[in-house]
């Protein structure tokens, strides 16, 4: 079996669905059915059960599916210890938000132990940059949220989470079960400075121009919410002082984290460490 056949089928068991598969590995549906069949006849027996609305893996595709990822893994850490013996073991993550995210913390503390021998240097960036300087080459790879410009990168999709508006506590929406943007409509908001990504400004203001404080950096929204009750919105399940609040937003989409590089970076460092990452943030 040639790994990047394997890589194939673990993309299109990680998707269910073929065209998603394609999309996320930058080809056409038609040639990787064709390896994906391949494959099932080199096995000896169907892998997914495929139907209008997607695939499911079958029991052996299961056990494929385990093995695959095993030896891929092995793969990734030859690739990285060979790197490290030419000296080359260094890999620079952008990080944007919370560094104390559950997924991060894992993620850093597997990656410890699986790649000892890399060196990785983190860049704490602000919330002007969603690619936290991938684009300006100084990072390889980052951990952020999306939706933002995907123009020339790889973007994988590590976990959702639901979001909310960030008000005071004495606000009288702050004592609501649920809100609609709607209901946030002529309030002030927080804004990003001009130059910032539109995708990633439209996303935070729900979808409308708004007005209000501009902000570079968290702190800088929840004081602009705490001195001044400007609307906020935030990832659901974060600690807020207890000033704050944080209610769900019942018709925004999801605020996606992400890892992100460069599209056509070979770079074995860069997707082992995706690999870990999705492993991580998977649980």
């Amino acid at each position: 079996m040639e790994l990047r056949t394997l890589r194939y089928f673990v993309t299109v068991a990680e998707e269910l669905h073929f065209g998603r598969a394609a999309t996320r590995l930058h080809m056409s549906q038609p040639p990787l059915s064709r390896a994906i069949k391949r494959l099932e006849a080199e096995v000896g027996g169907p892998l997914f059960v495929r139907s209008s609305a997607g695939v499911t893996l079958t029991p052996v595709g299961a056990l494929l599916l385990d093995e695959a990822r095993a030896l891929l893994d092995r793969a990734d850490r030859l690739r990285v210890r060979v790197t490290a013996a030419a000296g080359g073991a260094t890999l620079t993550v952008g990080i944007l938000g919370d560094g104390t995210d559950p997924g991060a913390t894992r993620l850093a503390a597997a990656y410890r132990r699986s790649h000892p021998g890399v060196d990785i240097r983190v860049r704490d960036t602000d919330l002007t940059d969603p690619t936290c300087g991938l684009r300006a080459g100084l990072v390889d790879v980052a951990l952020t949220r999306a939706p933002f410009d995907e123009t020339a990168l790889t973007v994988r999709e590590l976990r959702s989470d639901p979001v909310g508006a960030v008000l005071r506590a004495d606000d009288p929406l702050a004592r609501r079960d649920r809100l609609r943007l709607a209901d946030l409509g002529g309030r002030h908001w927080f804004r990003f400075p001009r130059g910032t990504d539109p995708v990633w400004q439209s996303y935070w203001h729900g979808g409308e121009p708004r007005e209000g404080p501009v902000v570079r950096v968290v702190q800088e929204c929840l004081q602009a919410v705490l001195w001044n009750g400007t609307v906020g919105v935030a990832p659901l399940g974060h600690d807020l002082p207890a000033e704050l609040a944080v209610v769900p937003l019942t018709d925004m989409a999801p605020s996606r984290v992400v890892a992100v590089w460069n599209e056509g970076d070979t770079n074995p460092l860069v997707h082992s460490f995706v690999g870990s990452a999705t492993a991580a943030y998977r649980r």
